[in-house]
């Protein structure tokens, strides 16, 4: 992997993170909505629009291969369907957290995750650990420690985080389907679900949903769509290692929104933010190294 290309993917990595933070944050404007209605609407928007960036930057190949594939593979249909559920699965809960008082559960979550993935990339692809990752994941799991002790567990919202979304990569990357098209083809296979939370209750809207509300809607699968598609042009530029580790950065930005949505942090769990910071720390120290890296080989 080239130092050029894992800047690329550094860069996709940060503006998918700041996105998603934003999306977190917009599910406050989508009331009287519940959160599996906009769980609904934004799976059944992002897909057209995630269409449209897969043919401005020409990938659309990418989907007719894995047409191909159903074709010709005798269980890639299987794995396409558990591979929509747990992408499905992931995005359910990021929309139905932050309406339902868990915003900050799932950001923990999404601190434990790159732990998980620094784990799996370490024993399922032999992926390299420099010595900046193995400090911030020491960091993060100290923080993590400190949350056990102070809680004495882990909520739900984040297990379902930290456990779910490494078996999805992990799928991705053992069927050879780390790619744009094959992310359009999980939520094309997620369209029925959204279906039935959308027209759960009879409407397409609530009666008393206010004027704005379809416009809003739309932003919702605007912003969703260029976050994902971030998300799946930075994953093939990374190894697993790097790519689990860059992830600390939507957490923290998540947390950010959670308390501008209302929620609090404990007194008893700043010591678990303080290492997760300093572990943050490490990683723009890591992402600095590889950008600088990647600049080097642009001018040699």
């Amino acid at each position: 992997m080239s130092p050029s290309h894992a800047s690329a993917g550094v860069l996709f990595n940060v503006l998918g993170s700041m996105l998603f933070a934003v999306l977190y944050a917009y599910t406050s404007l989508l009331q009287p909505l519940t959160g599996e209605a906009v769980y609904g609407w934004r799976m059944l928007l992002t897909l057209p629009c995630l269409t449209l960036l897969i043919l401005a930057t020409a990938r659309w190949h990418e989907v007719r291969i894995l047409f191909a594939r159903l074709r010709t593979e005798r269980h890639f249909w299987l794995q396409r369907l558990l591979s929509a559920a747990l992408l499905g699965t992931q995005l359910w809960l990021f929309m139905w957290a932050p309406i339902n008082g868990y915003g900050l559960d799932v950001s923990l979550g999404y601190f434990l995750l790159p732990i998980s993935m620094v784990i799996l990339g370490r024993f399922a692809f032999a992926d390299r650990i420099t010595p900046l990752q193995l400090l911030a994941c020491l960091l993060a799991m100290a923080g993590i420690a400190a949350q056990v002790v102070a809680t004495g567990s882990v909520s739900w919202p984040a297990l379902l985080v930290c456990l779910g979304y490494p078996g999805y990569f992990w799928l991705r990357r053992a069927t050879d389907t780390n790619t744009l098209g094959a992310l359009w083809l999980d939520m094309l296979l997620s369209v029925p679900a959204s279906l039935f939370f959308i027209l759960q209750d009879g409407n397409l809207l609530p009666p008393e949903a206010p004027a704005a509300l379809p416009w809003l809607i739309l932003g919702l699968g605007l912003i969703s769509a260029s976050a994902l598609g971030c998300q799946a042009l930075s994953a093939p530029r990374l190894n697993l290692t790097l790519f689990g580790l860059l992830l600390y950065v939507e957490p923290v930005l998540l947390v950010a929104a959670s308390l501008l949505l209302g929620e609090t942090i404990p007194a008893a769990q700043w010591p678990t933010y303080t290492a997760i910071w300093l572990a943050v720390l490490a990683l723009i120290i890591e992402g600095g190294c590889v950008l600088r890296k990647g600049k080097r080989a642009l001018y040699t």
